[in-house]
């Protein structure tokens, strides 16, 4: 049985690589030296020249980063390279939650170290060519031993959690992690901007100023209190322009890019922050979490059911049950079910981007929007000509034609004259 669940798994990951290289083909066969219609005047023909020359070249370095991770898993897989890893951990410990601890740590360091090649090639060349990069190798290595550093004590504080819930409650211990898992979202979304990302980015409250002016009034004139807008030093790692929003409640905040601030207008910042509040208003980051939490429920409980089973732990090598090892295979089997709820998340993604662009088509600007979205995507030499079968399964946006297309049907009222905030004191 264990050897029908081994090549189970094989198939598996040998059949989603080939998945995802004919979505990544398909997207070839829309290039076109071809300027769209409504980027006449925002492209010139040696800019989009380059711009498909950067699509080109990350397309290549796609292909082999992918060829080179399904190598390594496969070569795990058939020379028991999971079964020596676990018996690794084991000379050190065999407490269930330190041996889970070791051969998880060891393995996602092994994996970090050997696609550092890759990282460096993506930032320190393809970037660095098409005058992106900003990162330096000093910011270039703390951003890898930060991340290894987070991942290691929220990961595996997680982990040690949720294998001890295993040991205490048996087969209901999926209802504790699930517990635990909400908590840690919650968190996350309330303190991602305050807590874990000043570890690698400085955020400054926005200057008094013609553009902090025009965000307030917004926000007076659509009853939304915003306290919190900072600009992040975006960059420090790249020339690339982007805004987020974050948090519920009074720990929102919206986050702007400097290179956003820099390459924009003010009336085009205020048409993405309205764009971001309309996520906020049609509670789409509310409804996004509560997706998760279910989503998560609904993988713990199917894994609870298997946790204990040998066969898992014997597809991988390993002779006797052993939560991690079982946990690695199942993720594996889980992957076409996570496919699934992914692109079902991804079309709801899509559906809420459009919502979100229409908000601020309505209650700011819909061309300050356009005028926006063009100059961000046209900056980043982003991909303006996907397939729709590629935009389907993994686009969490819709293209940018497509947002441009929407947002020119939306009839909007003629703008009020500008609402100014009433003065405090």
């Amino acid at each position: 049985m264990h050897q029908t669940v081994f090549y189970i798994i094989v198939s598996i990951l040998a059949i989603e690589f080939a998945w995802d290289r004919f979505l990544l083909y398909l997207n070839t066969t829309k290039w076109s030296d071809k300027i769209p219609p409504e980027l006449q005047g925002f492209y010139d023909a040696d800019k989009y020249a380059r711009q498909q020359r950067y699509a080109k070249v990350n397309h290549t370095l796609g292909w082999v980063t992918s060829i080179y991770g399904l190598v390594l898993i496969m070569v795990l897989l058939f020379m028991d390279g999971f079964a020596w890893l676990d018996q690794w951990a084991l000379s050190f410990t065999d407490n269930p939650i330190y041996r889970a601890m070791i051969f998880l740590g060891a393995l996602g360091l092994g994996s970090t170290i050997l696609n550092i090649p890759f990282s460096i090639y993506g930032t320190f060349v393809i970037e660095e060519k098409f005058g992106f990069n900003k990162t330096t190798p000093k910011i270039f290595v703390l951003d890898i031993i930060k991340s290894l550093l987070v991942g290691a004590i929220l990961g595996g504080g997680i982990l040690a959690l949720i294998i001890w819930f295993y040991q205490i409650t048996g087969e209901f211990f999926w209802l504790y992690a699930w517990g635990l898992m909400t908590a840690f979202m919650l968190l996350i979304t309330l303190f991602y901007t305050s807590v874990l990302l000043p570890l690698f980015n400085k955020q400054t409250p926005l200057e008094d100023g013609e553009l902090k002016t025009a965000i307030q009034n917004f926000c007076y004139k659509v009853k939304f209190k915003l306290d919190n807008v900072y600009v992040m030093d975006g960059s420090k790692r790249s020339t690339k322009a982007n805004a987020f929003f974050s948090g519920l409640g009074a720990k929102k905040r919206i986050v702007l890019y400097d290179t956003l601030v820099n390459d924009l207008k003010t009336d085009e910042i205020v048409a993405v922050l309205a764009h971001e509040v309309g996520h906020y208003k049609k509670k789409h980051t509310l409804w996004g979490m509560v997706s998760g939490m279910i989503q998560t429920g609904i993988m713990l409980f199917i894994f609870s059911l298997f946790v204990d089973s040998p066969v898992l732990s014997k597809a991988l090598g390993v002779p006797e049950p052993a939560f991690h090892i079982g946990l690695l295979a199942f993720g594996i089997l889980y992957s076409p079910i996570s496919g699934i709820s992914g692109m079902l998340s991804a079309i709801l993604s899509r559906k809420n981007e459009y919502e979100a662009d229409a908000f601020a088509a309505k209650n700011h600007d819909p061309q300050a929007l356009i005028t926006a979205l063009k100059t961000i995507s046209v900056n980043a030499l982003s991909n303006l000509t996907p397939h729709p079968w590629y935009v389907f399964f993994h686009y969490s946006h819709p293209p940018l034609l497509a947002r441009v297309r929407a947002l020119n049907k939306i009839k909007c009222p003629s703008r009020p004259l500008q609402t100014e905030v009433p003065k405090r004191g």
